[in-house]
């Protein structure tokens, strides 16, 4: 069989490095977007000739286009996109400014939506292709401190499930990848901070800031495995909508979902009662 070719935004480190080398380990193709020429060299060696760098920043969505179509005027398709570029920010709704709340959104999920728009007509003609969106399990669960943060993964969620009803009929599969904790720079020097701290939420926003950054590098996450357990469902004739990495995350889903149910049923005559009578 010829070698998928795998389109993974933001390949530098984490979890988007792991991906990158487990999947040419496969004997496939990783062109991996990176900001820097200064990092081509490096990300080159991982795998000569199947780890293939590609500049880009997801901010650009002028870049966003040209990039994807160098890929696919070289390989001539895209089977797996890998949309991993992000980063988090620390701090309390009030805290935040409008200039770094939109940037949070702009790469977490303004860049994942131009990518993703932008590889759509290659998949589309191909009749096959498999989606990757990295979101989290702040995706699906929100913390004080990590407001804007859960809000653009919040946002690529919803955005990501119509997409895969949308895009089922065509051959085409997606699925969100939701990682609890693990072992990447996420929490340490590529996570970002308001400037502005104000103390009355020193007890919560900063309470949570305070375990996020005394985890860093103790994380239960291995992102090696996480890299085997995405390859596991794109070789998976039936992938999930949804798959949740580690156990703090399945366990912080579960506890979600057992919310939900008990204020679902607490409320449900309330709610229930808004609709008119039938009509005669």
């Amino acid at each position: 069989m010829a070698p998928r070719i795998w389109f993974i935004t933001g390949v530098s480190s984490g979890l988007g490095r792991c991906l990158a080398q487990a999947v040419a380990a496969k004997g496939d193709i990783a062109v991996g977007t990176l900001r820097q020429d200064t990092q081509f060299a490096a990300y080159e060696a991982l795998a000569p000739g199947r780890t293939v760098p590609v500049k880009l920043d997801v901010n650009d969505h002028a870049q966003v286009e040209s990039a994807v179509g160098t890929v696919i005027q070289q390989y001539g398709r895209i089977d797996v996109l890998v949309n991993n570029a992000g980063y988090g920010l620390l701090g309390a709704i009030e805290e935040i400014t409008d200039a770094e709340a939109r940037a949070q959104l702009e790469t977490n999920f303004f860049g994942a939506f131009a990518v993703t728009r932008a590889v759509l007509p290659q998949m589309r003609r191909q009749k096959s292709g498999h989606i990757l969106q990295i979101s989290s399990i702040a995706g699906l669960s929100a913390a004080p401190g990590l407001g804007l943060y859960n809000a653009s993964k919040f946002a690529l969620e919803g955005f990501s499930e119509a997409l895969s009803k949308e895009v089922a009929p065509l051959g085409l599969r997606v699925t969100l990848v939701e990682p609890g904790p693990f072992r990447t720079k996420w929490a340490g020097e590529a996570i970002q901070r308001a400037a502005r701290v104000i103390p009355d939420y020193a007890p919560t926003a900063g309470a949570v800031e305070q375990r996020v950054r005394g985890h860093h590098g103790r994380q239960p996450g291995d992102p090696d495995l996480a890299a085997q357990a995405m390859i596991q469902i794109v070789d998976s004739p039936h992938p999930p909508l949804r798959l949740t990495l580690g156990k703090l995350a399945i366990a912080a889903y579960r506890t979600r979902l057992d919310f939900v149910r008990q204020e679902l049923d607490a409320w449900e005559a309330v709610g229930a009662a808004t609709d008119a009578p039938p009509r005669q």
